[in-house]
Parts: structure tokens; C-alpha cells; sequence
């Protein structure tokens, strides 16, 4: 090879190289059916100049991404509150904590992902608790509300009343299963609360 051809080779794969950083750093020409964007790098496989495709199902995200908005799609549409708005809630039966009173009516059938609140009685007839590990870790609870204090805990093994009150619990049922609040040391069904998560 001669030097004028190495010289050539060489000016021809720096050409060659430079293309892409310079694409990269010019603002992006107008496209066709398209908006301009500034500073966005051109897709791969394309060059300046060239009219590219859009996909039907990309759409929305490359409005949204051009407008530096990035959405998450999801498939519940709960409004501008999310999920804990208010009338997501459902209320649950309460269950009652009384000597020689059963806690609940029946199971609660509930779906996970749902948002509900129950409130806890207890008549302060007798110092009892309500105990279920398992449940607590199969539900998110927003929070526990005693009198006019609002607690928002990490985590819950029980919740026990010393004397007669009511706590209000506000959760999301998580997990599916079939999960038991029940009173410690009691073996009696009556003494226990049913949740079917499905």
C-alpha cells in the first residue's frame, strides 16, 4: 500500500467514526409526521435524514418521553387519590373483643389488593389481644388509629386493649391465603377472626 492509500483509509474510517458523535450532538432535523427533538440521539440502524417508523404501540410513550414525562401504565385506573381514596374503602364488619363474646360474625372474604378498614371493640370486660403474625405479613396496613392518634407501623404481630376503646386498622390485603387473627391462648373458633385473601 502507498501512502497516499493508507492516508485515505485512514480519513475514510475517522469519516466513518465521527458520524455518530455528530449525529448524537446536532439537534434532531425535523422527521416527517413527527416532532422535532432536541439533543436526542438518532435510533440505530437510521442516519440523518431518514424518515423512521413508529410502532402503533409506542405512541404514547414517545409523546410522553418528548415532553420529559415518563407514566407508568397500570391496569387500575383509581383516579388523581391512587388507591386510598375514600370511596376505594370498603368497611369491614367489626370485630369485637368481650368476655365470652365471639370476635367475629364470620370469615371475611376479601381480594387482594383492595383497600379496606375495620375497626377492633373491646368492651373492657377482660385484658385481651388479638394475635395473628401471619396476617399482619399478608396485608400492607396504611394505619391504626386509637382516639385521635394516627399510627402508621412498619409491622404489627397484635394489638392488645388493657381496657374497653377502639382501634380503626386501614389496610391492603397483599397475600393471598387464609390468615386467622385469634385471641393468644384461646383455642376456641369463636375466638378467632377468618380472612380469605383471594
Amino acid at each position: 500500500m502507498t501512502t497516499l492509500t493508507k492516508l485515505m483509509s485512514g480519513a475514510a474510517l475517522a469519516l466513518i467514526l465521527a458520524v455518530p458523535a455528530v449525529a448524537q450532538d446536532a439537534a434532531a432535523e425535523q422527521v416527517p409526521g413527527g416532532d422535532a427533538v432536541v439533543g436526542e440521539p438518532a435510533e440505530a440502524g437510521t442516519q440523518s435524514g431518514e424518515a423512521v417508523e413508529a410502532d402503533d404501540d409506542d405512541d404514547e410513550e414517545e409523546e410522553a418521553a418528548s415532553d420529559g414525562v415518563f407514566e407508568a401504565s397500570g391496569m387500575h385506573e383509581y383516579g388523581f387519590s391512587g388507591l386510598l381514596a375514600r370511596e376505594n374503602r370498603t368497611d369491614l364488619a367489626p370485630l369485637t373483643l368481650a368476655s365470652g363474646q365471639p370476635v367475629a360474625g364470620g370469615e371475611y372474604t376479601i381480594k387482594s389488593g383492595g383497600y379496606y378498614r375495620i375497626n377492633i371493640v373491646a368492651d373492657g370486660s377482660q385484658e385481651l389481644a388479638l394475635s395473628g403474625g401471619d396476617f399482619f405479613r399478608a396485608i400492607w396496613i396504611n394505619e391504626i388509629v386509637i382516639g385521635d392518634t394516627e399510627i402508621r407501623p412498619m409491622g404489627v404481630h397484635s394489638i392488645e386493649f388493657d381496657a374497653d376503646g377502639t382501634a380503626v386498622l386501614s389496610f391492603v390485603a397483599v397475600l393471598p391465603g387464609r390468615y386467622t387473627l385469634s385471641v393468644p391462648g384461646s383455642s376456641g373458633d369463636s375466638l378467632q377472626a377468618v380472612f380469605n385473601i383471594q
